[in-house]
C-alpha cells in the first residue's frame, strides 16, 4: 500500500474516533472523552496533511469525508443505537460507490 493511503487510513480512522468521542463527550460535559475528540481530530487534520503531499485536496477529502460518514453511521448504528431508514442506506452505498469508482479509475488518485 503505498503510503499516501496509509497516512489517509490513519486520518480516517482518527476522525472516525474522535467523532465516536464528541457523542460520548455530551457535548463536552465529559472531561476524557472531550479530551480525546481533541486529540483525535489533530491526528486526523495531521494525517490529511501528509497525504495531501502526494494526492489532489479534492479526491483525499472525498474518500477521508465519506469514508468517515459510512464509518460514523455503521458507529452510530452498532454502538449508539441510531436508526438508519431505506434512503439513508441507499446514500451510503452511493457514497461508498463513489470512493471505489475515484480508487479504482481515477488517474489523480495517486495510485
Amino acid at each position: 500500500m503505498p503510503v499516501h493511503y496509509v497516512y489517509l487510513v490513519v486520518a480516517i480512522v482518527a476522525e472516525t474516533v474522535g467523532t465516536t468521542a464528541l457523542q460520548a463527550s455530551h457535548q463536552f460535559t465529559r472531561l476524557w472523552p472531550t479530551c480525546l475528540v481533541v486529540l483525535a481530530y489533530g491526528v486526523a487534520f495531521y494525517m490529511l496533511g501528509m497525504a495531501l503531499k502526494f494526492m489532489p485536496v479534492g479526491v483525499a477529502y472525498a474518500i477521508w469525508s465519506g469514508l468517515g460518514i459510512v464509518l460514523i453511521a455503521a458507529i452510530g448504528f452498532t454502538v449508539f443505537g441510531q436508526k438508519l431508514d431505506l434512503a439513508a442506506g441507499l446514500g451510503l452505498a452511493l457514497i461508498i460507490s463513489g470512493i471505489l469508482i475515484i480508487h479504482l479509475f481515477s488517474e489523480t488518485a495517486g495510485h
